[in-house]
């Protein structure tokens, strides 16, 4: 999704991908089949590009601080980096800035969860501080038995016990900022998920306390200045109206983000044009909105293999969607793609949600909700 917006800003978007097969190979000019584990081969990719970036957190740190050392152009930097890969790194950084974060704590052992439960009240949420997403490595402890339940988690490394914040919802704020430390902000989202997995964004969020979504904002941008991110990074928070500033920290991504992607049809400039701007510390471009509410929805993978049949009918169904197909095969439960709705006023909210929802249901189906099976 990054490759039209390097396209209409003349500039040659270069991937080094995992695989033959996989849906940005297809998407670009010169693309690397690579394993970005592999100092070599990611070496040998990044010596000819102006700049490396990345869409997900998993590159090794101390091989793009080799890659520093050899004078290349690594954007985020793995120091800032670190926060969206380490949970425990983030939430100490949240706490030495004196941001609004739940109660945590490093535990590695039974005994350390339960004097975390006793402490902050059960139950509580443990996560594996490295590698999880879309749910996964994410465990709710009820009570003390459910503690020594979770006995083989604790293998390796210390793991991140928070408490289960009673939340209203949850909240994005989406920022983007450049090396020389420009930055812009969109509207604070509210984004909704299901089973772990971000299913519907609206922005911006409605009924949100301008306070709140001006605190939240802030607390974005400050931390990308202290931290020294670059490109688009998204603070997803817990709204916690009455508690405190009315939000807390719940992750950090720095990559164009699933929160953002509502501004690719409904934001002067959608996130893949601004973290392409930031990491080449070009001017960054206006975050309003096109409308009044704007709504995102992804469709996962079902029983429908056909997305072009889907998709076709999804067009004709709801003319006003945007479709964006992830080119990846379908696998039930996947994310394989999005559509946007813009509405004009605040007041289509609940026309355009089921506009959306309709598109996405149609293509992910293969068919309109009540067409019978052939």
């Amino acid at each position: 999704m990054m490759a039209p917006a390097a396209t209409e800003l003349g500039f040659e978007l270069r991937v080094l991908a995992e695989a033959p097969d996989v849906s940005a190979v297809p998407a670009v000019s010169h693309a690397v089949v690579g394993d970005y584990t592999d100092y070599a081969q990611l070496l040998d990719f990044a010596k000819d590009v102006d700049v490396l970036t990345f869409d997900h957190e998993h590159v090794p740190g101390e091989h793009l601080r080799a890659l520093l050392a050899e004078g290349i152009n690594v954007q985020p930097g793995p120091d800032a980096l670190l926060h969206a890969q380490d949970k425990l790194v983030m939430r100490a950084a949240v706490d030495r800035l004196g941001l609004p974060n739940p109660r945590w704590a490093a535990v590695s052992s039974v005994a350390d969860l339960v004097d975390f439960g006793k402490a902050a009240g059960w139950p509580v949420v443990l996560k594996t501080p490295r590698g999880g997403y879309d749910g996964k490595g994410v465990r709710i402890i009820d009570d003390a038995a459910a503690a020594a339940e979770a006995a083989d988690w604790f293998t390796g490394p210390p793991l991140l016990a928070e408490e289960k914040v009673p939340f209203t919802r949850e909240l994005s704020a989406l920022i983007a900022r450049t090396p020389g430390g420009r930055s812009a902000a969109w509207p604070v989202v509210h984004s909704i998920q299901v089973d772990g997995v971000c299913d519907e964004v609206i922005a911006p969020a409605q009924d949100l306390d301008p306070e709140t979504a001006a605190a939240a904002s802030a607390a974005a941008l400050r931390i990308a200045d202290e931290l020294g991110v670059t490109g688009v990074m998204a603070a997803e928070l817990f709204e916690t109206p009455g508690r405190g500033v009315g939000f807390l920290f719940n992750e950090l991504a720095m990559r164009p983000h699933n929160s953002g992607h509502w501004t690719m049809d409904g934001s002067v400039t959608g996130q893949f044009e601004q973290h392409l701007r930031a990491v080449l510390d070009l001017p960054l471009g206006s975050t309003g909105v096109l409308g009044g509410v704007v709504v995102m929805k992804n469709f996962l993978g079902g029983e429908n293999p056909d997305l072009f049949k889907g998709t076709r009918a999804a067009m004709a169904a709801v003319p006003a969607a945007k479709v964006h197909n992830y080119g990846k095969s379908v696998r039930p439960g996947r994310k394989i793609g999005h559509v946007n709705v813009v509405g004009a006023e605040v007041l289509d909210l609940p026309s355009v949600r089921s506009s959306a929802e309709l598109a996405a249901a149609i293509i992910r189906d293969g068919r309109e909700p009540n067409e019978e099976k052939a």
